[in-house]
């Protein structure tokens, strides 16, 4: 018998709206914690995410927009992959942890969109956050350039944020901004709009119920500027924005493009605990490998000497360096950094000899470059030197004739493009002539320690200077110093300048001694250049200059033991056979902090304030027992255990 099938008029509307519903599909973590559903609905593309089966991260926005293609809207779906599980191990000396292990659970949506043009969104779930990114699969060699990135985080409303605002580009000290030195506003309604139309930058932390999420971006390299998150957030909805137009190294472009095939950056969210998200290394796991042609083990990490952090620019002389290379030595330190306008007042001749002597003390010398450029009124020397690459290129072949071991590059300006792949120029061309790089006045990171060795860290901080220019900046360090450790300095390395042990030229400092001590352990930077001048050390207990001998280059492991963003944190980091765990307290309160130091090991020495101002305490501890560490208000200690 053969039947009929009558559509009716409520039948064909039944299958409209079965056509027109949302298709969702779903990457779970591999301990399935963590779960993403990316929705294709009304032909647009959006995600949510949940943790331990509630919802986390409201409804999102995805989706690109080109210059002769949107890819925002009239998406079709053309296949989804299966769940596959990717993995990676690799080993990195400039982070928190030397041995780093990811895996993931990963999907691929392919798409199209109504002009047949197709773009991939590929989504990783990892244990500790989450990580997608485009694709354009076409080949085409013809530039395609893109207008706008409609990438959002959606936060609920009752969320709270820890973020720094983004400057305005051709703002502040000889128009030098941005550079990544704002204070973070802390613990604000999330939909705050930022002070400027500028933004917000990197790394962005909130808070909902109690979970922690921190947004970034990685994978950054030449086929994209680099991203913040824009002014305004309706709801909490924070939108991905590109720089200013004034962002450009001389003469180039701002916004991203490339011929096809193309990948942009990596939008990661390290989401858990605060503990999670702290320890989280999710900014380098998403990273590129190091460069094939780059040799890890060519460049060393360590601590350094700086006149120029307290003494600034009548300290670059002959005789003074002399003398910080000889504090670097007595030190046990690795280098000693000369700053500014070297070249006219020490001049080439005399640095050659400095550099021969530095070599005899096994100190090597790192020395400062202006980036140079349109963008830079800067007058402070060497400068016009790096922005061409045949001048770049001969000035690296001296300098490693002399024997230097690294630059430090300031005043770059900008995150378009064009910058963007200045930065990675710098790298990869000192790295031929075995020079590690410093950045100063510069962008985020972004996880390039992993790719490019050499780079041993970046400034991308308001740091110990500010602290040194105005009473005001010394006031907000105890907050600041409490909030940097859970967003800036969680993924990339920062070279905050830290630790000054007794009093500042004109300056009263709000924290102690002590405080200050812990700090080059709670901030990460492949080389601290650590801000006590000789004449301090000099005042100091045997004991605390013996820690500041001994204190490692590097790390193999952290683990954060208590802390709260702006208030106070204590951290532990490895290296060896010990554990160096810092505190301080960001509050004008005594605070009492109680830890389990046993299962760092059985021999401990504890240094805390003491009753006198710049005063230290030494004492050993039995770790069988709860180790309880009373904290002065701005106070810290620092805690050995073998």
């Amino acid at each position: 018998m053969k039947y009929k099938i009558l559509i009716t008029p409520l039948l064909f509307v039944a299958l409209l709206q079965k056509v027109n519903a949302q298709t969702k599909y779903e990457i779970s973590s591999p301990d399935q914690s963590l779960k993403v559903n990316v929705i294709l609905k009304d032909k647009q593309l959006f995600y949510q995410v949940s943790r331990n089966g509630a919802e986390v991260l409201n409804t999102s926005t995805l989706g690109l927009v080109s210059t002769d293609a949107d890819f925002s809207k009239n998406l079709s779906l053309l296949s989804v992959s299966k769940s596959e599980t990717v993995k990676d191990t690799y080993t990195l000396k400039n982070a928190k942890r030397l041995i780093n292990n990811y895996a993931a659970s990963k999907r691929v949506i392919h798409l199209e969109n109504g002009d047949k043009k197709k773009l991939d969104l590929i989504f990783q779930v990892s244990n500790d956050g989450i990580a997608f990114r485009y694709y354009f699969p076409d080949r085409d060699t013809k530039t395609s350039k893109l207008s706008a990135e409609k990438t959002s985080f959606h936060f609920f409303k009752s969320s709270k944020a820890w973020m720094q605002p983004m400057s305005v580009a051709k703002t502040g000290w000889e128009s030098t901004n941005p550079s990544y030195e704002e204070y973070y506003k802390k613990e604000i309604n999330v939909g705050t709009p930022a002070p400027t139309d500028a933004g917000w930058v990197y790394p962005a932390l909130f808070n909902y119920k109690d979970t922690w999420l921190l947004v970034s971006e990685t994978g950054l390299d030449g086929n994209y500027c680099a991203t913040r998150l824009k002014q305004n957030s309706p709801d909490g909805n924070y939108e991905v924005g590109f720089p200013d137009q004034r962002e450009a190294f001389t003469g180039q472009n701002v916004n991203p493009e490339s011929t096809l095939p193309w990948y942009t950056p990596w939008r990661i969210i390290a989401i858990g605990s605060l503990k999670t998200v702290t320890e989280s290394t999710l900014g380098t796991d998403l990273a590129y490998p190091a460069k094939s042609n780059i040799n890890p083990d060519q460049f060393q990490l360590g601590k350094a000497s700086w006149s120029w952090i307290i003494l600034k620019d009548n300290s670059i002389k002959y005789d003074v360096q002399k003398k910080y290379i000889d504090f670097a030595a007595d030190m046990k330190w690795e280098f000693c950094l000369i700053d500014v306008n070297w070249d006219t007042t020490i001049g080439f001749p005399k640095m050659q000899e400095l550099a021969d002597y530095a070599k005899s003390k096994n100190v090597g010398l790192i020395l400062w470059y202006n980036s140079a450029g349109a963008w830079n009124t800067v007058k402070y020397t060497p400068k016009n030197k790096l922005n061409v690459r045949e001048s770049r290129l001969q000035e690296f072949a001296m300098l490693q004739k002399m024997g230097i071991k690294g630059i430090k590059v300031d005043f770059f300006g900008g995150d378009g493009q064009s910058m963007i792949k200045y930065y990675l120029e710098i790298f990869e061309d000192a790295a031929k002539f075995g020079l590690s790089v410093n950045c100063h006045g510069a962008t985020l990171p972004r996880g390039w320690q992993r790719t490019y060795p050499n780079l041993v860290t970046m400034e991308s901080i308001k740091g110990m200077e500010f602290i040194t220019f105005e009473q005001e900046n010394a006031n907000e360090e105890p907050a600041h110093a409490t909030t940097i450790p859970f967003t800036r300095n969680v993924f990339d390395p920062m070279d905050f300048t830290p630790m000054s042990l007794n009093k500042l030229p004109n300056i009263n400092l709000k924290t102690t001694s002590t405080f200050e001590l812990a700090l080059p352990i709670l901030f990460h930077s492949g080389i601290q250049h650590l801000a006590e001048t000789p004449e301090g050390m000099a005042k100091v207990p045997a004991f605390v200059k013996s820690f500041l001998q001994e204190f490692p280059a590097s790390w193999t492991d952290t683990k954060l033991i208590d802390g709260y963003p702006g208030k106070f944190v204590v951290m532990a980091r490895k290296a060896g056979n010990k554990w160096y765990i810092g505190g301080i307290n960001g509050e004008n309160t005594a605070k009492e902090v109680s830890f389990d130091s046993a299962k760092f090991g059985k021999k401990a020495k504890l240094i805390v304030d003491g009753k006198e101002d710049q005063s230290f305490v030494q004492s050993e501890l039995n770790t069988d027992t709860k180790t309880n560490v009373n904290m002065k208000p701005y106070g810290g200690f620092v805690l050995v255990v073998e």
